[in-house]
């Protein structure tokens, strides 16, 4: 399989926090910084890519565990940070901080921007903070998309996504395990509702039914309580293949505790820091 133009890390997923890093010919840079920002200049590090290289930040929406760092983050580096408007504002909320240092750009979903020759795609999705947003990033033909913490996927993203060559994607729970599980049921309701988290039998039937599959997904936000690495992964290979069996697709299940990384980082970095 021919290398994907996109190297992705994801530094760490799940409620706890979120952190992806993306490396492509036009930079480096992250979707969301929602761990402290020393944890992410240590995953950086072992990665080999000093924080001066970053060239922007991608905020997805402003619940805890996806701006943890962020204020530190914004304090200490003089880097562009992108967010729709009601990010920024819920962001100002949930860290007690003053965003207004000049840095942060506003990217409101169903817009788009160029930025160091990359097109960066924000589209809405199905959550429960002010104003969510996913992204597709294009360099020239390739794109490499990112969705998590939605309660289903809209026609907007799923147009977006289509034609993604690799994807971060959110497989969060098994409904029979959450159902089953010890959560209190308002919150059983919220994460099962339309504006909660997507299933993994969800993120399989949305996979298979894109008329141009990614060829590398990353499962991403998985719960620790009411899923595992096993049960996401059989669940959403398994589907996928029923539905489309010539389909070939490597599937990565990211963790709250570690670096996932695609095969393109482990070409241009030694295998042992994986």
């Amino acid at each position: 399989m021919t290398p994907s133009v996109f190297q992705v890390a994801v530094l760490a997923s799940g409620s706890k926090g979120n952190a992806t890093l993306v490396r492509c010919a036009s930079g480096s840079f992250l979707i969301d910084m929602g761990i402290s920002c020393t944890r992410v200049k240590q995953a950086l590090q072992g990665l080999h890519v000093p924080m001066e290289e970053l060239t922007a930040v991608f905020v997805t929406h402003e619940h805890i565990d996806h701006v943890r760092g962020l204020p530190t983050f914004c304090k200490q580096y003089d880097i562009p940070v992108f967010a729709s408007r009601g990010t920024w504002k819920g962001a100002g909320t949930t860290c007690r901080t003053d965003f207004s240092r000049g840095g942060e750009e506003i990217l409101n979903p169903g817009e788009s921007a160029v930025f160091h020759g990359l097109r960066v795609e924000s589209f809405p999705t199905s959550h429960d903070p002010l104003q969510p947003s996913g992204y597709v990033f294009h360099l020239g033909d390739h794109r490499f998309g990112y969705l998590t913490d939605t309660g289903y996927v809209g026609d907007q993203a799923r147009r977006s996504l289509d034609g993604a060559e690799v994807l971060v994607l959110e497989s969060n729970h098994d409904t029979v395990m959450l159902k089953n599980g010890p959560y209190p049921l308002p919150l059983k309701k919220r994460i099962l509702s339309a504006r909660g988290h997507l299933a993994n039998d969800a993120a399989a039937n949305f996979l298979a039914s894109l008329d141009n599959m990614p060829r590398e997904v990353f499962l991403a936000h998985l719960s620790q309580e009411n899923n595992t690495p096993q049960v996401a992964l059989a669940t959403v290979q398994g589907l996928v293949k029923q539905q489309r069996p010539a389909s070939v697709v490597q599937f990565f299940v990211t963790s709250q505790d570690a670096v996932t990384a695609n095969d393109e980082w482990r070409i241009t970095y030694e295998p042992s820091l994986f």
